[in-house]
Protein backbone atom coordinates (compact mmCIF):
# COMPACT_ATOMS: atom_id res chain seq x y z
CA UNK A 1 0.00 0.00 0.00
CA UNK A 2 1.26 3.31 -0.94
CA UNK A 3 2.30 6.03 1.80
CA UNK A 4 1.97 9.82 1.18
CA UNK A 5 5.60 9.94 0.97
CA UNK A 6 5.40 8.17 -2.56
CA UNK A 7 1.91 10.05 -3.53
CA UNK A 8 1.78 12.52 -5.58
CA UNK A 9 0.05 15.60 -5.22
CA UNK A 10 -2.87 14.84 -7.23
CA UNK A 11 -3.12 11.45 -5.73
CA UNK A 12 -3.16 13.29 -2.09
CA UNK A 13 -5.50 15.50 -2.60
CA UNK A 14 -8.03 13.02 -3.94
CA UNK A 15 -7.24 11.24 -0.17
CA UNK A 16 -7.97 14.60 1.03
CA UNK A 17 -11.52 14.87 -0.54
CA UNK A 18 -12.87 11.12 0.21
CA UNK A 19 -11.65 12.27 4.18
CA UNK A 20 -13.77 15.09 4.05
CA UNK A 21 -16.93 13.21 2.18
CA UNK A 22 -16.25 10.93 5.03
CA UNK A 23 -17.01 13.59 7.32
CA UNK A 24 -19.78 15.23 5.63
CA UNK A 25 -17.76 18.29 5.04
CA UNK A 26 -17.66 20.40 1.60
CA UNK A 27 -15.20 20.79 -0.93
CA UNK A 28 -14.06 23.86 0.60
CA UNK A 29 -12.27 21.89 3.76
CA UNK A 30 -10.20 20.22 1.02
CA UNK A 31 -7.03 22.67 1.52
CA UNK A 32 -7.61 22.48 5.29
CA UNK A 33 -7.17 18.77 5.29
CA UNK A 34 -4.26 19.21 3.49
CA UNK A 35 -2.59 21.38 5.40
CA UNK A 36 -3.38 19.15 8.33
CA UNK A 37 -2.07 16.42 7.04
CA UNK A 38 0.96 17.76 5.67
CA UNK A 39 1.93 19.02 8.96
CA UNK A 40 3.77 15.62 9.01
CA UNK A 41 6.66 16.64 10.63
CA UNK A 42 5.12 16.74 13.76
CA UNK A 43 2.20 13.67 13.55
CA UNK A 44 0.20 13.23 16.61
CA UNK A 45 1.03 11.48 18.80
CA UNK A 46 -1.93 8.26 19.42
CA UNK A 47 -1.90 5.83 22.23
CA UNK A 48 -4.21 2.58 21.46
CA UNK A 49 -5.39 0.47 24.47
CA UNK A 50 -7.02 -2.77 24.84
CA UNK A 51 -9.30 -3.74 27.60
CA UNK A 52 -11.95 -6.78 27.64
CA UNK A 53 -12.95 -7.25 23.89
CA UNK A 54 -12.32 -9.18 21.14
CA UNK A 55 -10.34 -7.28 19.17
CA UNK A 56 -12.44 -6.45 16.80
CA UNK A 57 -12.54 -2.79 16.14
CA UNK A 58 -8.99 -3.30 15.35
CA UNK A 59 -9.47 -6.36 13.17
CA UNK A 60 -12.03 -3.36 11.11
CA UNK A 61 -9.71 -0.91 11.66
CA UNK A 62 -6.53 -2.82 9.76
CA UNK A 63 -9.11 -3.74 7.11
CA UNK A 64 -9.71 -0.23 5.92
CA UNK A 65 -9.27 0.41 2.32
CA UNK A 66 -9.89 4.04 2.28
CA UNK A 67 -7.74 5.68 3.40
CA UNK A 68 -5.59 2.56 4.00
CA UNK A 69 -4.15 1.60 7.31
CA UNK A 70 -0.38 2.22 6.03
CA UNK A 71 -1.42 5.77 4.81
CA UNK A 72 -2.44 6.46 8.70
CA UNK A 73 -0.59 4.89 10.64
CA UNK A 74 2.67 5.70 8.56
CA UNK A 75 1.82 9.26 7.39
CA UNK A 76 -0.97 10.85 9.03
CA UNK A 77 -0.64 9.73 12.96
CA UNK A 78 2.13 8.35 15.19
CA UNK A 79 0.82 5.40 16.46
CA UNK A 80 3.32 5.11 19.53
CA UNK A 81 1.43 1.56 21.35
CA UNK A 82 -0.71 -1.08 19.74
CA UNK A 83 -0.39 -3.98 21.31
CA UNK A 84 -1.30 -6.13 17.78
CA UNK A 85 0.25 -3.13 15.29
CA UNK A 86 3.30 -2.11 16.82
CA UNK A 87 6.57 -4.24 16.49
CA UNK A 88 7.95 -4.10 19.56
CA UNK A 89 6.93 -6.20 22.36
CA UNK A 90 7.61 -6.89 26.16
CA UNK A 91 9.06 -4.17 28.18
CA UNK A 92 10.51 -2.36 25.56
CA UNK A 93 6.59 -1.68 24.15
CA UNK A 94 5.81 -0.67 27.76
CA UNK A 95 8.41 1.72 27.84
CA UNK A 96 7.01 3.59 24.63
CA UNK A 97 3.94 3.74 26.42
CA UNK A 98 4.83 5.34 29.29
CA UNK A 99 7.32 7.70 27.20
CA UNK A 100 4.33 8.35 25.25
CA UNK A 101 2.33 9.35 28.20
CA UNK A 102 5.25 11.24 30.20
CA UNK A 103 5.01 13.22 27.02
CA UNK A 104 0.99 13.96 27.21
CA UNK A 105 -0.66 15.77 24.67
CA UNK A 106 -2.22 12.48 22.13
CA UNK A 107 -4.81 11.14 21.51
CA UNK A 108 -6.06 8.15 23.68
CA UNK A 109 -8.13 5.33 21.68
CA UNK A 110 -9.68 2.47 24.09
CA UNK A 111 -10.93 -0.66 22.74
CA UNK A 112 -12.73 -2.58 25.25
CA UNK A 113 -14.21 -2.45 28.41
CA UNK A 114 -13.41 -1.37 31.44
CA UNK A 115 -13.77 -4.25 34.33
CA UNK A 116 -14.93 -3.16 37.59
CA UNK A 117 -15.70 -6.03 40.05
CA UNK A 118 -12.11 -7.54 39.84
CA UNK A 119 -9.30 -5.97 37.96
CA UNK A 120 -6.91 -8.94 38.39
CA UNK A 121 -9.34 -10.12 35.21
CA UNK A 122 -7.54 -7.52 33.02
CA UNK A 123 -3.71 -6.91 33.53
CA UNK A 124 -1.72 -5.68 30.78
CA UNK A 125 2.49 -5.73 31.42
CA UNK A 126 1.48 -6.22 35.09
CA UNK A 127 -0.26 -3.71 35.46
CA UNK A 128 -4.25 -3.42 35.95
CA UNK A 129 -6.44 -2.02 33.04
CA UNK A 130 -8.45 0.73 34.95
CA UNK A 131 -5.33 2.35 36.57
CA UNK A 132 -3.99 1.98 32.71
CA UNK A 133 -6.64 3.98 31.91
CA UNK A 134 -6.99 6.16 34.09
CA UNK A 135 -2.91 7.15 33.91
CA UNK A 136 -3.57 7.90 30.04
CA UNK A 137 -6.17 9.12 30.82
CA UNK A 138 -5.08 12.14 32.82
CA UNK A 139 -2.45 13.21 30.12
CA UNK A 140 -4.71 12.60 27.06
CA UNK A 141 -5.63 15.57 25.01
CA UNK A 142 -8.62 13.65 23.95
CA UNK A 143 -10.29 10.12 24.44
CA UNK A 144 -11.94 8.05 21.80
CA UNK A 145 -13.60 4.97 22.99
CA UNK A 146 -14.22 2.62 20.30
CA UNK A 147 -16.67 0.07 19.77
CA UNK A 148 -19.76 -1.12 21.79
CA UNK A 149 -17.63 -2.15 24.56
CA UNK A 150 -15.52 1.15 25.43
CA UNK A 151 -18.46 3.47 24.56
CA UNK A 152 -21.48 1.98 26.91
CA UNK A 153 -20.37 -1.68 28.41
CA UNK A 154 -21.83 -3.74 25.53
CA UNK A 155 -21.40 -7.89 26.25
CA UNK A 156 -18.67 -7.69 28.62
CA UNK A 157 -21.13 -5.54 30.68
CA UNK A 158 -24.18 -7.06 30.42
CA UNK A 159 -23.01 -11.00 30.49
CA UNK A 160 -21.79 -12.65 33.97
CA UNK A 161 -18.64 -12.00 33.20
CA UNK A 162 -15.52 -11.80 36.67
CA UNK A 163 -14.62 -8.18 35.47
CA UNK A 164 -18.26 -6.45 34.38
CA UNK A 165 -17.17 -4.34 32.39
CA UNK A 166 -18.15 -0.71 31.55
CA UNK A 167 -17.69 2.23 29.19
CA UNK A 168 -14.83 4.86 29.54
CA UNK A 169 -17.40 7.10 30.00
CA UNK A 170 -19.07 5.77 32.98
CA UNK A 171 -15.39 5.23 34.09
CA UNK A 172 -14.83 8.22 34.04
CA UNK A 173 -18.19 9.54 35.81
CA UNK A 174 -17.62 6.50 38.71
CA UNK A 175 -14.16 8.07 39.57
CA UNK A 176 -12.40 5.02 38.26
CA UNK A 177 -10.84 7.09 34.90
CA UNK A 178 -9.42 10.66 35.24
CA UNK A 179 -12.15 13.02 33.84
CA UNK A 180 -11.17 13.85 30.16
CA UNK A 181 -12.83 15.03 26.60
CA UNK A 182 -14.48 11.60 25.31
CA UNK A 183 -15.66 11.42 22.37
CA UNK A 184 -17.75 7.92 21.49
CA UNK A 185 -17.61 5.97 18.70
CA UNK A 186 -20.07 2.69 18.77
CA UNK A 187 -21.10 -0.35 17.08
CA UNK A 188 -19.96 -3.96 17.02
CA UNK A 189 -17.20 -3.51 15.97
CA UNK A 190 -16.30 0.11 15.34
CA UNK A 191 -16.59 1.42 11.33
CA UNK A 192 -13.16 2.49 10.41
CA UNK A 193 -14.58 5.09 8.20
CA UNK A 194 -16.13 6.69 11.73
CA UNK A 195 -13.05 6.21 13.45
CA UNK A 196 -10.96 7.65 10.82
CA UNK A 197 -13.11 10.67 10.67
CA UNK A 198 -13.08 11.62 14.41
CA UNK A 199 -9.31 10.96 14.60
CA UNK A 200 -8.94 13.50 11.15
CA UNK A 201 -11.49 16.07 12.31
CA UNK A 202 -10.10 16.09 15.58
CA UNK A 203 -6.57 17.17 14.12
CA UNK A 204 -8.28 19.55 11.72
CA UNK A 205 -9.68 21.48 14.50
CA UNK A 206 -8.37 20.63 17.48
CA UNK A 207 -11.59 19.67 19.02
CA UNK A 208 -14.32 17.53 18.94
CA UNK A 209 -17.14 17.14 16.56
CA UNK A 210 -20.89 18.49 17.31
CA UNK A 211 -21.85 15.30 19.39
CA UNK A 212 -25.80 14.00 20.46
CA UNK A 213 -26.19 13.54 24.30
CA UNK A 214 -24.48 10.37 24.41
CA UNK A 215 -21.55 11.45 23.12
CA UNK A 216 -21.43 10.02 19.41
CA UNK A 217 -20.52 12.49 16.76
CA UNK A 218 -23.69 14.03 15.00
CA UNK A 219 -21.97 13.37 11.44
CA UNK A 220 -22.59 9.57 11.87
CA UNK A 221 -24.90 9.04 14.55
CA UNK A 222 -27.91 11.93 13.24
CA UNK A 223 -30.67 9.70 11.73
CA UNK A 224 -32.19 6.09 12.71
CA UNK A 225 -31.31 3.33 10.72
CA UNK A 226 -35.60 2.55 10.21
CA UNK A 227 -35.72 6.11 8.14
CA UNK A 228 -32.93 4.73 5.20
CA UNK A 229 -33.41 1.50 5.73
CA UNK A 230 -33.61 -0.56 2.03
CA UNK A 231 -36.71 -2.52 3.47
CA UNK A 232 -38.80 0.36 4.61
CA UNK A 233 -41.01 0.18 1.67
CA UNK A 234 -41.68 -3.38 2.56
CA UNK A 235 -42.76 -1.73 6.10
CA UNK A 236 -44.94 0.49 4.55
CA UNK A 237 -46.78 -1.99 2.65
CA UNK A 238 -47.63 -4.19 5.90
CA UNK A 239 -45.04 -7.00 5.18
CA UNK A 240 -43.61 -8.14 7.70
CA UNK A 241 -41.20 -11.25 7.85
CA UNK A 242 -42.21 -14.32 10.18
CA UNK A 243 -40.83 -17.12 8.53
CA UNK A 244 -37.37 -17.20 8.03
CA UNK A 245 -38.21 -20.20 5.50
CA UNK A 246 -40.74 -18.44 3.05
CA UNK A 247 -39.61 -17.63 0.29
CA UNK A 248 -41.03 -14.41 -0.70
CA UNK A 249 -40.47 -13.30 2.47
CA UNK A 250 -37.16 -12.95 1.97
CA UNK A 251 -36.76 -9.46 1.79
CA UNK A 252 -39.81 -8.13 4.00
CA UNK A 253 -39.66 -5.93 6.97
CA UNK A 254 -38.21 -7.91 10.13
CA UNK A 255 -39.36 -5.60 12.88
CA UNK A 256 -41.25 -8.81 14.18
CA UNK A 257 -37.88 -10.54 14.04
CA UNK A 258 -36.26 -7.97 16.29
CA UNK A 259 -35.02 -5.97 14.39
CA UNK A 260 -33.44 -2.81 16.16
CA UNK A 261 -33.71 -0.41 13.44
CA UNK A 262 -36.15 1.94 14.06
CA UNK A 263 -34.50 2.20 17.32
CA UNK A 264 -31.04 2.66 16.64
CA UNK A 265 -29.11 5.54 15.34
CA UNK A 266 -26.21 5.25 12.92
CA UNK A 267 -25.28 5.42 9.20
CA UNK A 268 -25.12 2.06 8.28
CA UNK A 269 -27.88 2.09 5.32
CA UNK A 270 -25.36 4.12 4.00
CA UNK A 271 -21.98 3.80 4.93
CA UNK A 272 -22.36 0.01 5.36
CA UNK A 273 -18.88 -2.37 5.45
CA UNK A 274 -16.74 -4.33 3.99
CA UNK A 275 -15.48 -1.20 1.55
CA UNK A 276 -19.22 -0.29 1.27
CA UNK A 277 -20.58 -3.82 -0.01
CA UNK A 278 -22.64 -4.93 2.61
CA UNK A 279 -24.22 -4.34 6.06
CA UNK A 280 -26.31 -6.38 8.51
CA UNK A 281 -29.78 -6.05 6.91
CA UNK A 282 -28.30 -5.91 3.77
CA UNK A 283 -27.45 -9.79 4.34
CA UNK A 284 -30.54 -10.57 5.78
CA UNK A 285 -29.75 -10.11 9.56
CA UNK A 286 -31.42 -7.71 11.65
CA UNK A 287 -29.96 -4.56 13.28
CA UNK A 288 -29.24 -5.24 16.91
CA UNK A 289 -29.07 -1.85 18.01
CA UNK A 290 -24.76 -2.26 18.48
CA UNK A 291 -24.74 1.50 18.17
CA UNK A 292 -27.09 2.50 21.01
CA UNK A 293 -26.08 2.76 25.05
CA UNK A 294 -28.65 -0.17 25.79
CA UNK A 295 -27.43 -2.84 23.78
CA UNK A 296 -26.70 -5.45 24.70
CA UNK A 297 -28.86 -6.15 27.59
CA UNK A 298 -31.71 -4.29 26.26
CA UNK A 299 -31.42 -5.65 22.99
CA UNK A 300 -31.79 -9.26 23.56
CA UNK A 301 -32.54 -11.65 22.75
CA UNK A 302 -31.13 -10.22 19.54
CA UNK A 303 -34.10 -12.17 17.02
CA UNK A 304 -36.77 -11.48 19.24
CA UNK A 305 -39.41 -8.65 19.46
CA UNK A 306 -38.30 -6.87 22.53
CA UNK A 307 -39.12 -3.29 21.46
CA UNK A 308 -42.39 -1.63 20.95
CA UNK A 309 -43.46 0.57 19.07
CA UNK A 310 -44.88 3.41 21.64
CA UNK A 311 -48.61 3.83 21.33
CA UNK A 312 -49.63 1.11 19.00
CA UNK A 313 -51.04 -2.36 19.97
CA UNK A 314 -48.60 -4.64 18.86
CA UNK A 315 -51.15 -7.34 17.36
CA UNK A 316 -52.10 -4.56 14.57
CA UNK A 317 -48.95 -5.58 13.26
CA UNK A 318 -48.26 -8.58 11.38
CA UNK A 319 -47.36 -10.45 8.13
CA UNK A 320 -50.91 -9.50 6.64
CA UNK A 321 -51.25 -5.89 8.14
CA UNK A 322 -52.91 -3.81 5.48
CA UNK A 323 -51.04 -1.07 3.57
CA UNK A 324 -53.17 1.72 6.15
CA UNK A 325 -51.89 0.43 9.11
CA UNK A 326 -48.50 0.50 8.10
CA UNK A 327 -48.50 3.64 6.62
CA UNK A 328 -49.66 5.15 9.98
CA UNK A 329 -46.95 3.07 11.80
CA UNK A 330 -44.49 5.16 9.23
CA UNK A 331 -45.88 7.82 10.38
CA UNK A 332 -45.60 7.23 13.99
CA UNK A 333 -42.22 6.15 13.79
CA UNK A 334 -41.24 9.65 11.73
CA UNK A 335 -43.20 11.57 14.58
CA UNK A 336 -40.87 9.27 17.49
CA UNK A 337 -38.07 10.43 15.57
CA UNK A 338 -38.52 13.92 15.44
CA UNK A 339 -39.81 14.52 19.55
CA UNK A 340 -36.83 12.01 20.35
CA UNK A 341 -38.73 9.59 21.72
CA UNK A 342 -36.65 6.59 20.06
CA UNK A 343 -33.44 4.84 21.28
CA UNK A 344 -31.46 6.40 24.33
CA UNK A 345 -29.48 8.30 22.02
CA UNK A 346 -32.27 10.40 21.13
CA UNK A 347 -31.94 12.47 18.12
CA UNK A 348 -28.44 14.59 18.22
CA UNK A 349 -27.89 17.85 19.81
CA UNK A 350 -27.77 20.97 18.20
CA UNK A 351 -25.10 23.65 18.68
CA UNK A 352 -21.62 23.02 18.87
CA UNK A 353 -19.59 20.74 20.76
CA UNK A 354 -19.96 18.67 24.08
Amino acid sequence: MTSFRNINRRDFLKFCAGTASILGLSEAAVPRIAKALEGAAKKPPVIWLEGQDCAGCSISFINSSNPGTAELVLDTISLRYHETLMAASGHVAEKALEDTIEEGGYVLIVEGSIPTIDPRFCQIGGKNFVDIVNEASAKAAAVIAIGACATYGGIPGDCPTPGTGIGVGEAMDKGLVAKNALINVPTCPVHPERLIGTIVYYLLYGKPPAMDKVGRPVVFYDKLIHDNCERRGHFENGEFLTDWNIFEQRNWCMYLKGCKGPFTYSDCPKRRWSDGLNWCIGCSSVCQGCAEPDFYAGMSPLYERTKEIRGIKVEKIGAYATGAVAVGLAGHFIGQAMTGRLGKGGPPEEGGDN
